[in-house]
């Protein structure tokens, strides 16, 4: 070929190179949405997420797209689900809940995954360190330790002739030995009776509710869980069908129905892991970002249901609340 010839073709091809860089730098970046609830259950944490991307400017089907993985109450299905967006190669996996993250952990050492809520981080092998978290993930802690003791004194004051409290937990969940530490001391001072009641499945609440009826409990404490969150409308109408008072781990409980919460906001949580997300895709690593614990927590009481189970809240309890739902 001819010098004057090839000429034109290497300009072409020089012309078409910051094109086609160009092209591929403005491809919007993909987050993987890993959550331990539903579609319908996830609605106000899907809007705060996107609040605190479109705050950093990132919004959805814009400047970024977004692949949904739900496992319901099935926590057994997030291991699958966690695999399907590391094969898409997602720029950063969003995990609704500390299962969700050890299941994400599991699947990728290099994607990023920041986590909107989990007690006991670095005590659940999800970080080195609450400061500097070391590895691919980072997020906001539920809390930094477990709140069961303060929910069980708050249930005693709305329920204190309960001798016996049934404690819900689900022994899938790779922390209830720290959440009974927790009641260890509580139970004393107050000189009541726990009763553990297990159920890993949405279908096994019933059994365990009934064996709670046999042993006697007058009242509830629900932790903090994936199951009991996507649970929400069963256990709600089985706590009225026993007329049992509960306390719930969140403002969500309530407002379906439940009859008092305690707990950090989760639209809260979230809204701080689209900021987190965000930073990410503008550069910074999670290893760097420190895992972030709440600063609200939120006392939430509903008068109507209540007075369906016979219950006269305490005032001093009333005047403590940041919501009553009447």
């Amino acid at each position: 070929m001819r010098r004057r010839d090839l000429l034109p073709l290497l300009g072409a091809a020089l012309a078409a190179r910051p094109f086609a860089a160009g092209a591929q730098q403005s491809a919007p970046p993909v987050i993987g949405f890993l959550s331990t609830g539903t579609p319908e259950g996830t609605v106000a944490v899907l809007a705060a997420l996107r609040k605190g991307l479109g705050e950093a400017g990132f919004v959805e089907d814009r400047d970024l797209a977004v692949e949904y993985r739900w496992a319901g109450a099935s926590t057994a299905q997030l291991p699958a689900l966690a695999a399907e967006l590391v094969g898409l190669r997602v720029d950063v996996i969003v995990a609704t809940s500390g299962v969700a993250a050890h299941a994400a952990k599991a699947a990728t050492t290099t994607i990023p995954i920041v986590f909107t809520g989990a007690v006991d981080p670095v005590g659940l092998g999800l970080a080195e360190s609450i400061q500097r978290p070391g590895g691919n993930v980072t997020g906001i802690a539920t809390s930094f330790d477990a709140l069961e003791d303060k929910r069980l004194q708050i249930l005693h004051e709305l329920a204190p002739g309960a001798a016996r409290v049934g404690y819900l937990i689900n022994p899938i969940n790779p922390n209830p030995a720290l959440r009974q530490e927790r009641l260890a001391a509580a139970r004393q001072t107050l000189g009541v009776e726990i009763i553990v009641l297990t159920a890993s499945r949405p279908e096994e609440l019933e059994a365990a509710f009934t064996s709670g009826a046999q042993a006697g409990i007058g009242a509830l404490l629900v932790p903090d869980d994936p199951l009991f969150y996507a649970s929400a409308a069963p256990l709600i109408e089985l706590m009225a069908r026993y007329s049992v008072p509960a306390m719930y781990p969140a403002h969500f409980f309530v407002t379906n129905g439940g009859l008092i919460g305690y707990g950090a906001p989760i639209e809260d949580r979230a809204y701080q892991a689209g900021i987190y997300v965000a930073r990410i895709l503008k550069g910074a690593k999670p290893a760097d970002l420190p895992i972030a614990q709440p600063t609200k927590f939120e006392l939430v009481i509903n008068l109507k249901t209540a007075g369906a189970l016979g219950l006269t809240v305490p005032p001093a309890l009333l005047a403590r609340a940041d919501e009553v739902i009447e």
